[in-house]
């Protein structure tokens, strides 16, 4: 029978967990650098559950220098299978107000800083991001959301932009054109990262404020945002609680996520680089092993 553990990966506000006090902190290394901060281990209910805060403890970590690619390859060294993670998020759908939760289905890619690829040098590798979450964690997330009755959206797109700073208005406007209903600055390249990992992944939207698409919403209320987005790391700490207990309730055994390399590496490994392998020895663990 698999073994299924959960990562969990704390955005803006959500830093620990501190409800599980008998917790291991863990250094880990990577071939890529460190990540954010030591990862937190604890077991519950006979479950082992990783939780990363993304930003580091102190939030002094800004999105476009997070190293989303140690963040993946520490988790994935520690076996787990599936992430959830949290992100503070605006809204670019009126009907999306502030205080909801959005689970994202779909992803607008607009950063241009990161590394977003395990395969940077020997090894070509192409992830199908068709569907870049995993509809099993998404049917668990929802019935957690509903379990405590917050008010959710069940679906839509995440456009993610470099940041730090936030949008003008007139690429607000834009990216409500291409289609997207929140606005973030982490999800990208964490959820290619993963797939390239073979994790499933998804992702919580805490809804803070409106974006700026229109001119009503153009002067922000910081103390307004900080009130809501404190108010839903309250609420979000309430969803993990359930999720800890119920994520690999509805996993699909066969889920094609956790062998996609299979059909995604075109390269002859055995042509790479000693370096190569040795850097990619954890996100191809299994590829390896089947295919010696």
């Amino acid at each position: 029978m698999p073994i299924f553990k959960l990562g969990i990966i704390g955005g803006s506000g959500l830093y620990d967990l501190e409800k599980y006090k008998k917790a291991k902190y863990l250094d880990i290394d990577t071939p890529w650098g460190k990540p954010s901060d030591q990862i937190i281990n604890f077991e519950h209910e006979g479950k082992k559950i990783f939780f990363l805060p993304r930003h580091g403890q102190k939030h002094n970590i800004q999105p476009s220098f997070i190293n989303y690619r140690a963040n993946i390859d520490a988790l994935k060294q520690l076996g787990v299978t599936d992430i959830i993670s949290f992100s503070a998020v605006g809204s670019l759908n009126d009907a999306i107000k502030p205080g909801m939760f959005v689970l994202p289905d779909q992803f607008i890619d607009r950063t241009y800083k990161r590394a977003n690829t395990f395969f940077d040098s020997d090894i070509v590798c192409h992830v199908s991001m068709s569907k870049p979450v995993s509809e099993s964690l998404i049917e668990t997330c929802i019935n957690a959301l509903k379990e405590i009755d917050l008010d959710f959206i069940d679906k839509g797109t995440y456009v993610a932009i470099e940041g730090p700073q936030f949008s003008t208005h007139s690429e607000s406007k834009g990216y409500r054109l291409c289609g997207a209903d929140i606005i973030g600055m982490t999800n990208m390249p964490e959820a290619k990262l993963a797939r390239e990992a073979e994790i499933r992944y998804a992702t919580i939207g805490m809804v803070t404020d409106y974006d700026c698409y229109k001119a009503e919403y153009l002067d922000v209320d910081i103390d307004q945002i900080i009130s809501t987005l404190k108010t839903n790391i309250e609420l979000a700490k309430k969803v993990i609680n359930i999720l800890i207990t119920t994520f690999d309730k509805n996993i699909d055994k066969n889920d094609p996520i956790q062998n996609c390399l299979n059909s995604a590496i075109i390269t002859d490994i055995s042509t790479a680089r000693k370096e190569t392998i040795s850097n990619l020895n954890t996100v191809m663990r299994r590829y390896k092993h089947e295919n010696k």
